[in-house]
């Protein structure tokens, strides 16, 4: 698996993830977590956009790929990093937002539009992983 850069101020999490109803409530508790070990504490700002992707690739990866397969935090000075796993080969992809609020279609253009960066990566053993940088 691809992992993101070595955490400054507080290790690494990780959390391994099913695909139960409250998966993207796990990873939100499991985001909040970690950014309250960092030293210095992230921006609020930076804290919410973090729980926000964290939720949205969470609940894609739901939607679209089987569930997530695993999810990681790191942080460096300037980036919060997070990545999560699932079992799909399959990239996300943009769709047309449904402004009626039927379909959806807003995560992953809101997910490109907050973060820094955005890698997806095939897996060796299968699946993806989506890794996403954020200010700090």
């Amino acid at each position: 698996m691809a992992r993101p850069p070595a955490s400054t101020g507080a290790s690494p999490s990780a959390l391994h993830l099913g695909t139960g109803p409250a998966t993207p409530a796990q990873a939100r508790d499991e985001a909040h977590s970690f950014l309250s070990a960092l030293v210095p504490r992230p921006s609020r700002e930076s804290a919410e956009n973090v729980l926000l992707v964290v939720s949205e690739l969470v609940t894609n990866a739901l939607r679209h790929a089987g569930g997530a397969t695993a999810l990681r935090f790191a942080a460096d000075r300037s980036l919060l990093h997070i990545s999560v796993w699932d079992s799909s080969p399959e990239p996300p992809r943009e769709r047309t937002p449904d402004l009626r609020g039927y379909e959806g279609g807003f995560g992953w253009v809101l997910v490109r539009r907050l973060a820094r960066s955005v890698a997806v990566t095939p897996c060796a053993e299968g699946g993806k992983s989506i890794c996403v940088a954020l200010p700090r």
